[in-house]
């Protein structure tokens, strides 16, 4: 797949001037004006990222109003319900509210729904069964905006509902007794991109005060909301939410919280991914290591049991949950790999993914709970629209799809909107989808899919673009210049680990593969006497060919440190490689 490299707007007097006023390197002053960090006062509070700077939480649209239904709830034992999501923000936002209200002495139990039988938001079946259990009040953290027809039956079945979402709201709100939402329609909260976990810390924060009778809220509530914190952070990194504004100050804030006084739970599974051993913690950390583990629970139908890790208080336990989905996620990624290659095959000997304007790819009983990731990883790997569809013709039902855009210029949801003829249901949105369909219509549905989503296409849509930060050649790369990259974290959606670009290098030594299946490259790159070794994850294909390859290269790259067993090195991760444009004249 062709990616083409584009070196950001360099405004280099501007540079200079915050380069020469805050006393840092050319390269970090080129990565703070990238992100409109212009003089010394601004990169004084982008640094920060004060606690104090969180908004007041009775500020976010529909918390006055929850905190009028649940206190009363608490103070009289009424029966609470948390309706919860299976992924990793939902899990993370039902243990911040079950554990808070817990603490205050709340009559709470959670309700998670299983991704593979019940799908996602509210369920009516599952409300009947709460009613029955003699639940009165329904509490929905990362859901529920969107379901009408549930929150009708939620009345009619006696329970009060407050709703707590963040998800887009399409037109007509659900009948409840509070909706907790940062786009509230009608509102001005000047931030909207606060996550399931985000709102949910705002409402927990907010009942504290409440139950406090004041701003000040007890020692023991106090503790309690700096753990939320690292929840909040695990829920904001997982979700892929801008992390700037608000959700810039919980991560950075829940990172310390998260390595300084960890939840049971989270402790045992930080020793089995070995990120208890870091000096401090960073957004990688969540992103690779602990959200995964939480979504394979998710994933594979055991998302209750992931609450119960985050909100769990005997030792044993904990350790016994920590282990059970860390064996989860070994079994997710063995899925997903064998899904993936028989994916990518499909897609090459089946299909033209280099000239198909999208990829419709379709297995019998390829598993449900890790399609939607497949679909990513081939969408990002061919710069376009794939679908990934699981069969089950032994059963007689519907074909179950996931999608990913695989380019910000396609919407996903438009696209199967043309389709919808074809289709049993669909919903989601720009980038990402869910899809069912007879098996008798896949072909047809095919053909329509790749014409409608043809419609969106430019000429140049199906190049990926590498958006590159600055160029910095292995020289520049000291200790101290990587240190003062790593302080503009926590990196992620909206604040990405800055791209660096570097010409005329050579390989020091033969890359070789590394990893589980081969998966990954280690490599060794040199330029003027200068070696530093780097890794190119999920990219273990490109050995043959960079070893294959004799002379000088251009590469693209983020820097990092990369701390082990006390020591920190600077070293990169590889994101992409070509020969040399301009050759060094040997």
């Amino acid at each position: 797949m062709q990616k083409q490299w584009k070196l950001l707007p360099q405004d280099h007097s501007r540079v200079e001037h915050l380069a020469r006023q805050a006393r840092i390197p050319d390269v970090v002053a080129q990565l703070l004006v990238s992100r409109g960090v212009y003089d010394v006062e601004s990169v004084k509070k982008f640094l920060d990222a004060k606690l104090s700077d969180l908004r007041d939480p009775l500020d976010l649209p529909g918390v006055t109003e929850a905190v009028a239904v649940i206190a009363p709830a608490i103070r009289d034992k009424t029966p609470i319900v948390i309706y919860g999501d299976y992924d990793a923000d939902g899990m993370t936002s039902a243990a911040i509210l079950f554990s808070g209200l817990k603490l205050m002495g709340a009559d709470v139990s959670y309700y998670v729904p299983n991704r593979l039988e019940e799908g996602y938001g509210l369920s009516s079946e599952a409300l009947e069964k709460l009613a029955r259990r003699g639940k009165q009040l329904v509490i929905t953290v990362d859901c529920g905006v969107g379901s009408i027809e549930e929150a009708r039956l939620c009345k009619s079945l006696g329970m009060q509902l407050v709703v707590t979402d963040h998800h887009r709201i399409d037109g007509q709100l659900p009948e409840a007794a509070a909706i907790v939402h940062p786009r509230l329609p009608g509102s001005s909260y000047p931030f909207g991109e606060l996550c399931g976990a985000g709102v949910a810390f705002k409402l927990a924060w907010a009942l504290c005060q409440e139950i406090c009778g004041s701003k000040r809220v007890t020692d023991q509530l106090r503790t309690y909301l700096l753990q939320a914190l690292s929840l909040a952070a695990i829920g904001t990194v997982a979700d892929v939410v801008p992390l700037v504004d608000e959700n810039r100050i919980l991560v950075t804030h829940g990172l310390k919280s998260l390595k300084a006084k960890p939840t049971l739970g989270l402790a045992q599974l930080m020793r089995l991914t070995k990120v208890d051993k870091r000096s401090a913690l960073q957004s990688e950390d969540i992103a690779f290591s602990l959200a995964p583990r939480l979504n394979a629970a998710g994933r594979l139908g055991q998302a209750q049991l992931g609450v119960e890790l985050l909100t769990v208080k005997e030792d044993n336990r904990s350790v016994q949950l920590a282990e059970y989905l860390d064996q989860l996620n070994s079994n997710r990624v063995s899925l997903e790999r064998s899904v993936y290659l028989a994916a990518q095959k499909q897609a090459k000997t089946e299909f033209d993914p280099e000239a198909d304007p999208a990829l419709v790819l379709a297995g019998t009983g390829w598993h449900l709970g890790v399609i939607g990731v497949v679909a990513g990883r081939l969408a990002e790997k061919y710069g376009r629209p794939v679908l990934i569809l699981s069969l089950d013709p032994v059963n007689g039902k519907p074909a179950t799809g996931s999608g990913r855009a695989g380019s910000r210029t396609i919407d996903l949801h438009e696209a199967l909107g043309d389709c919808e003829h074809r289709l049993v249901k669909f919903g989601g949105h720009r980038a990402a989808a869910g899809l069912t369909l007879h098996e008798s219509e896949l072909d047809a549905f095919r053909s329509d899919f790749c014409e409608a989503v043809a419609k969106q296409l430019a000429d140049n849509d199906a190049v990926v673009e590498i958006k590159v930060d600055a160029e910095a050649g292995l020289g520049q790369l000291t200790h101290q210049t990587v240190r003062q990259i790593e302080q503009l974290a926590p990196f992620g959606e909206g604040n990405p680990r800055p791209i660096l670009c570097a010409r005329n290098v050579r390989l020091a030594e033969p890359s070789r593969k590394m990893g589980g299946g081969d998966r990954h490259l280690m490599l060794r790159i040199e330029q003027d006497g200068i070696t530093i070794r780097g890794v190119a994850f999920g990219q273990g294909e490109w050995c043959e060919e960079l070893n294959a390859h004799e002379g000088e290269m251009d590469i693209v790259y983020r820097p990092v440190i990369n701390e082990f067993r006390g020591q920190f090195n600077v070293e990169f991760h590889l994101v992409d490689w070509r020969p040399a444009l301009n050759p060094a004249v040997v």
